[in-house]
């Protein structure tokens, strides 16, 4: 009886991450590395964003919970510059975020430094995953709380998008989502033919999704960033512009209105 409740302690202990969560180092006997976990869910908690990979170009979309009203309209604590070429945008804990694009901002230069040629994107995903990685198998400190997703685009290997996650595991995408709204972002991008549509059609869908996901009940205002990189900027990584964001934006909301009147009349 007694070796019974042993073992049942010891699986909730296991379970739930109680002993095996106080360093990243420690496996729980399932397997399981909760500090990582933990990680992951400081990204879940952060605003929604978005990354696609259309026929020119890349275009991330992020939507930025205001939490106070006396912060200043600032696009740069989550979308960053690697390179002329790439972008890389952020969603986790916004220090993280920074202390990542320093990071693939060194590598990048250590690269050219090297080779004498700029860094392609996979590369720079490849370095960053081992950085990621570092701080799960090792006693450098915490894992790391941010997903970070890196687009390019380059005549000869066209768009190319990215995304490396806590784990420092990292995938080639379409089209990704990471974030509060991520699940609901994801089942919007699978309807989208995103290998047919340029960056000018991109922009609209990436509000309008961003739009649709965003929770009014518990995170009532928000602002919307938007950056690309594409054949028409000649391959240069730079915010999406003023006038192009305010026709996107109004087209998300003029969206969302005539989803919301279509629920009302199925409710009648």
């Amino acid at each position: 009886f007694f070796v019974s409740i042993h073992l049942l302690a010891k699986s909730k202990m296991s379970s739930i991450g109680t002993g095996y969560d106080l360093d990243s180092t420690t496996w729980s006997p399932q397997g399981r590395v909760f500090q990582v976990e933990y990680a992951g869910k400081a990204v879940d908690n952060s605003g929604t964003a978005i990354g696609l990979r259309g026929k020119d170009g890349v275009v991330f979309g992020l939507e930025y919970l205001v939490k106070s009203k006396l912060y200043e309209k600032e696009p740069h604590h989550r979308i960053f510059t690697v390179r002329r070429h790439i972008g890389l945008v952020s969603a986790g804990l916004v220090a993280d975020g920074r202390m990542v694009s320093d990071q693939a901002r060194e590598d990048a230069t250590k690269y050219e430094d090297t080779f004498g040629e700029k860094i392609p994107v996979k590369v720079a995903t490849q370095k960053l995953s081992s950085f990621f990685h570092q701080y799960c198998v090792s006693y450098l400190g915490r894992p790391i709380g941010v997903s970070v997703m890196l687009g390019g685009y380059d005549e000869q290997d066209g768009p190319q998008l990215y995304m490396v996650e806590p784990s420092g595991t990292s995938w080639g995408y379409y089209g990704c989502a990471v974030g509060k709204g991520r699940q609901a972002a994801r089942s919007e991008i699978e309807k989208l033919k995103l290998s047919e549509m340029t960056c000018a059609e991109l922009v609209k869908e990436v509000a309008k999704i961003i739009y649709q996901v965003h929770d009014e009940i518990k995170d009532k205002d928000f602002n919307l960033f938007m950056s690309w990189v594409t054949k028409d900027t000649g391959g240069k990584h730079e915010l999406v512009p003023d006038d192009v964001l305010r026709e996107a934006e109004e087209y998300a909301k003029a969206a969302k209105e005539a989803d919301s009147d279509d629920d009302d009349d199925d409710d009648n």
